[in-house]
């Protein structure tokens, strides 16, 4: 995992310009803290900083075929190609001769014999960046699903590019504004592809290359998701979907670093931690996987179960672990290390945009630092829910009925919009609307199957929503959070092989038992604990302490004082609305998706608009 910058002006000589360029890239040092390199040519100037996991030495960056001055394409990259050792031994059939031990290497020379077509050979996660010489162009590609970010900020002569806004905002010629839209995005989270929030800049939607020139740019879509019938009777399409399972896991554990294990004790994560324990074995190693879990500090005494939360998480952790041999680490946290006045910068600093879900982004970041601490790479289950069907509302019947995103309709009925409109935000950024014009938009990208209707229609595209909308964000969220720790998260449910597989599974099979990710069930059952395998989904950890709740209080009352950005959009008077809020109105589900998500949202907007210097146009 590394962070990648970039830029491209054609009327200049960017060859003297190299600091700016190591300036933007320096913006992004915790997603490489190994090691950087800035080259520069008339037209370009790219920068590169590394996380070193495969060929720690080899590896170095920004990565020629020969040498600097060779005329050939350059690469600046970052992620993981988990078949680059099959392309290799492709490439080499085709007279291909390689200096290094790296996955980057190959990547370069995937594209020297395939051109732009090579984006559809890679299976893994990935953004890069490659000027080529030749042609004066830029070639930009971000991976299937969008689980490495990349960014690009056309300028009145080219283009600036990065792995992270803030290194595009480092540049003298990007402004950082947002406009009524960018506000509609954060406080809508809508997670539009291709929508970057500040004005100007772009995010490059998963499964596409963008190739830049003197005379502009183009798109092209190399991969997307498609409908086709699926022919496998649940048996083999149990065995099928086990079998991928084990292949991806195997690929993923590959790393001349340590490897571990995010464990929660739900079925995603559960599954992978034993499939890499089995891996382990069956590789003959004589190490232990790690597995690490977090939890808060008497949260086994305080836990109250609600409608999404039903038991604590810790003790079915230490059961999948001590049942699959992996070695398990806690790291428990107390109220004042999600309070931290520090570890609130660090996640805002790190996710560029004011969209927090609170405490569980702040425990998130200590528990990716505290795995930093004795792995480099570590599997995490993130797409699981949204590929076989997880969350409450794929079985809730207003939620699959509705006429909006699922999660839209579960938020409305748990208080959030009440909020948004009760402080006039919801009404003042036409939020309404904006969000009945995305799902339109996103209801028309749904690929369909000829004769398919009804309820099998309606659950293809609940899953296209998920999978294209909702799990955006938290992808992204993971690979910001993680990287600000300087660890590599790997996401296997995210292989585009199993998801190409699942997304065509009909719903009926996917849920062949009643149950919630029933095919994911059936396919891991022989490697988890029965406790596990019949436990129902419980969300990533949160805290339930009021002590939380009285501290972010403390913080949306300093929102009163005279000056503050988030005036100029929520005026003082429902701000105190929000606070005359009696303490209980922040317990449950009600409150942590209601009033408290959009406290949280106000003060690290506000927040937020300070650190970047952020001009709203509102």
């Amino acid at each position: 995992m590394c962070g990648l910058a970039g830029w491209v002006g054609y009327d200049r000589d960017l060859s003297r310009l190299g600091a700016t360029a190591e300036a933007m890239t320096a913006t992004m040092a915790c997603r490489g803290p190994d090691d950087e390199g800035v080259w520069t040519a008339p037209h370009a100037a790219l920068g590169h900083c590394r996380l070193s996991v495969i060929d720690l030495e080899g590896g170095r960056q920004p990565m020629h075929v020969t040498a600097p001055d060779d005329g050939l394409p350059v690469v600046v990259y970052t992620g993981e190609v988990y078949n680059f050792l099959e392309l290799k031994e492709e490439l080499s059939g085709l007279g291909h001769e390689f200096r290094t031990s790296s996955d980057t290497e190959v990547v370069l020379h995937a594209y020297l014999q395939w051109g732009e077509e090579f984006a559809e050979r890679l299976n893994g996660m990935y953004a890069l960046a490659i000027w080529d010489p030749r042609t004066e162009e830029l070639l930009l590609v971000r991976d299937r699903m969008g689980v490495k970010p990349l960014f690009y900020y056309p300028t009145r002569d080219g283009v600036l590019f990065g792995s992270e806004a803030k290194a595009i905002l480092a540049h003298p010629e990007a402004e950082a504004v947002v406009d009524r839209e960018g506000l509609a995005e954060i406080f809508a989270i809508i997670n539009t592809p291709g929508h970057a929030v500040f004005k100007g800049m772009h995010e490059v939607v998963p499964g596409t290359t963008v190739r830049f020139g003197k005379d502009g740019h183009t798109v092209r879509t190399y991969w997307e998701l498609t409908a086709h019938p699926h022919g496998d009777d649940l048996d083999t399409t149990i065995a099928h979907v086990r079998e991928l399972l084990d292949d991806i896991v195997r690929r993923q554990l590959i790393a001349d670093v340590p490897v571990g294990t995010l464990l929660s004790g739900g079925l995603d994560s559960s599954a992978l931690t034993a499939l890499a324990a089995k891996t382990f074995r069956d590789q003959g190693r004589s190490e232990r996987v790690k597995a690490f879990s977090i939890d808060f500090k008497g949260n086994d005494e305080a836990f109250a179960g609600n409608g999404i939360w039903q038991d604590p998480d810790t003790p079915y952790a230490v059961e999948v672990a001590e049942h699959s041999g992996a070695e398990h680490i806690i790291v428990e946290l107390e109220n004042a290390d999600v309070l931290d006045e520090s570890i609130r910068a660090r996640v805002l600093r790190c996710q560029d945009l004011p969209i927090s879900t609170g405490d569980m982004e702040h425990s998130l970041l200590h528990l990716c630092t505290a795995l930093k601490r004795q792995v480099t790479v570590a599997l995490s289950g993130e797409t699981a829910d949204e590929l076989f069907g997880g969350y409450n509302w794929f079985f809730d019947k207003e939620a699959v009925e509705g006429d909006t995103f699922p999660w839209y309709d579960a938020w409305q009925r748990l208080g959030g919009l009440d909020t948004m409109k009760e402080i006039g935000l919801w009404d003042r950024l036409g939020l309404e609307e904006y969000v009945k014009t995305r799902y339109a938009e996103a209801l028309a990208e749904v690929p369909r199957l000829e004769g398919e209707s009804g309820r099998e229609e309606r659950m293809r595209e609940l899953l296209y929503l998920n999978i294209s909308r909702w799990e955006n964000f938290l992808l992204d969220r993971k690979d910001r959070i993680s990287m600000a720790a300087s660890l590599e998260v790997r996401v296997p449910f995210t292989d585009h092989r199993l998801v190409e597989y699942v997304f065509n599974v009909p719903w009926e099979m996917k849920n062949f038992d009643g149950r919630e990710k029933s095919l994911l069930r059936a396919a891991v059952a022989d490697v988890l604990p029965e406790s596990v395998l019949t436990r129902k989904k419980s969300p990533y950890p949160s805290t339930q302490d009021h002590e939380y709740v009285r501290a972010l209080r403390d913080k949306v009352a300093a929102l009163l004082d005279e000056g503050s950005p988030v005036l100029t959009l929520v005026p003082a008077e429902s701000i105190q609305l929000l606070l005359d809020k009696p303490l209980e109105s922040y317990a449950g589900l009600g409150g942590l998706w209601g009033t408290r998500a959009v406290m949280e949202r106000l003060v690290e907007f506000n927040t937020w608009v300070t650190l970047y210097g952020v001009r709203v146009e509102a």
